[in-house]
């Protein structure tokens, strides 16, 4: 069975006066507790959760972990754990029920880790720096797509100023499989072409 220290960061990203930030696979058994300590926090609402057990935790990041169009990953910078980052193929996706879905779209989740003493300005544009120069070192992906909860304020307000444009209210159907169970989700579209 692997452990955390098994998993190596898949890209590095140096952020001025910020710091470098990792992007490393998210090990299921390794990674497990941390996470399920982050989920399940009151702040961490939107991110469905919340009565999630550190088992269920890390089956459904085992889940994640087995496909190859969804993809899970921690966030470390300087070393220390701030965000758990989850990228998808949006035509692999439900979301592809709810908007038309180009080549080279990919879709996003971003759940950041508890602060450590006072907030700290400038955290979030750092981090949403570092995410989306991994996400557009791929050549195949031409457009970034979040699909926030619409009573998600603080979401949606971070990708305005972070350059994404707004699309419509979007209802995410709901999924009921044996390995997953996702409730159906009133969301906010939001798009963010490639660089030229």
């Amino acid at each position: 069975m692997s452990t955390a220290s098994t998993r190596r960061p898949v890209y590095s990203h140096p952020v001025e006066g910020f710091g470098t930030v990792t992007i490393t696979p998210v090990d299921p058994a390794g990674d497990s507790a941390l996470i399920h300590g982050w989920v399940t926090e009151e702040r961490a609402r939107f991110w469905g959760m919340r009565e999630a057990s550190r088992e269920l935790v890390q089956e459904i990041y085992e889940d994640v972990d087995r496909r190859t169009t969804h993809h899970a990953f921690l966030a470390h910078r300087d070393g220390e754990p701030v965000a758990l980052f989850q990228t998808y193929d949006c035509a692999e996706d439900r979301v592809c029920e709810c908007y038309e879905v180009r080549p080279g779209d990919v879709g996003v989740h971003l759940l950041l880790g508890p602060a450590k003493g006072a907030a700290e300005r400038g955290f979030t544009a750092g981090l949403m720096t570092a995410f989306l120069a991994f996400l557009f070192s791929d050549p195949a992906c031409r457009r970034v797509v979040a699909e926030p909860d619409t009573r998600n304020e603080k979401a949606v307000s971070l990708l305005e100023r972070t350059g994404f444009v707004l699309g419509p209210e979007i209802e995410l159907p709901e999924i009921d499989l044996p390995e997953v169970y996702l409730p159906a989700k009133r969301a906010r579209l939001a798009f963010l072409n490639a660089p030229v």
